[in-house]
């Protein structure tokens, strides 16, 4: 649930039509019905009754009116004290994440931050997730999209924005190992293995062996996982993988999941900083900014 699809669900609820509001918000109905569908879900009850001509509103819908109507009312309050902010704010922030990050997650971060601080300029720098919190911890970055570690630094504050699932992946095509994959107990200790060279990823693959009880045959050690799921999609091995990667993977189509990835417990995604950095007035805005827009609505 978001700030946007309260938005939708409001203006259906004045309008009763799924075409006006949609040519009211600029979207499609088709777009607008798959929000209202989504938000359903996630209250698990109906909120409209639909027929050809009108909708309805069912007692769970009208229930949840004046709950979306407080919460919109106090995030256009809290837009409103960030505008008397946004004046005086100048100067740059140093952010660290990764190349997926950089279009998966970053973009939704910093829409609302960009328009209420016009002035502040952004450094992004990219790379290996695993490195992302020494990078803050040696003053090369502000702040940084990184995954929650096993070990928090106690210099370092974490903030969570969504919970990533992991998967085990192999090649489509032909490979060394193609026809023990096919079995129904594959020997996995005489497969080889890509993984994370270091960092939660890298934690998560080591306990996935360790429940599955084999010692593991590990071809390549990556820095990065973009890497990863080129060098299974070319035959080289089995990888270990975050499923945002492998979603934007330009060669997705030539990877599959395996139903071992059931076992790959998730990681948790979030923002970091040194404690001592939200006393910077820019941090300290956008960090601001950026847990308001995850909490708000849960």
């Amino acid at each position: 649930m978001n700030i946007k699809t309260l938005q939708l669900f409001m203006h259906l609820s004045d309008s009763r039509n799924f075409s006006k509001t949609a040519s009211a918000m600029h979207m499609s109905p088709s777009a607008l019905s798959r929000q209202i569908q989504k938000l359903e879900e996630e209250v698990d009850q109906q909120l409209f009754v639909r027929d050809n001509r009108r909708v309805e509103l069912t007692p769970a819908g009208t229930k949840l009116l004046p709950v979306a109507m407080k919460i919109i009312s106090e995030w256009d309050h809290y837009l409103s004290a960030l505008q008397d902010e946004s004046s005086t704010l100048k100067g740059e922030i140093r952010l660290f994440c990764s190349v997926t990050a950089s279009y998966s997650h970053l973009p939704e971060l910093l829409s609302t931050f960009r328009a209420h601080y016009p002035f502040i300029e952004f450094k992004l720098l990219t790379g290996d997730p695993a490195q992302a919190i020494n990078k803050v911890l040696n003053n090369e970055a502000d702040i940084a999209i990184s995954a929650l570690p096993e070990s928090l630094p106690s210099r370092i504050i974490f903030q969570t924005i969504s919970e990533l699932p992991m998967s085990v992946i192999g090649p489509v095509g032909i490979s060394s190992f193609s026809e023990e994959l096919k079995k129904e107990t594959p020997d996995w200790a005489h497969i080889p293995f890509i993984v994370p060279e270091s960092g939660t990823a890298r934690e998560r693959a080591n306990a996935w062996f360790k429940k599955m009880a084999f010692k593991p045959n590990i071809y390549a050690q990556i820095s990065g996982h973009e890497a990863i799921v080129s060098m299974v999609a070319l035959g080289y091995g089995i990888g270990v993988a975050p499923d945002v990667v492998i979603n934007n993977s330009p060669v997705r189509e030539k990877i599959q999941r395996l139903p071992e990835s059931e076992l790959m417990k998730p990681f948790k995604l979030g923002i970091c900083c040194k404690r001592s950095q939200l006393e910077s007035p820019i941090v300290k805005a956008l960090w601001k900014v950026i847990t308001a827009q995850k909490s708000i609505v849960r």
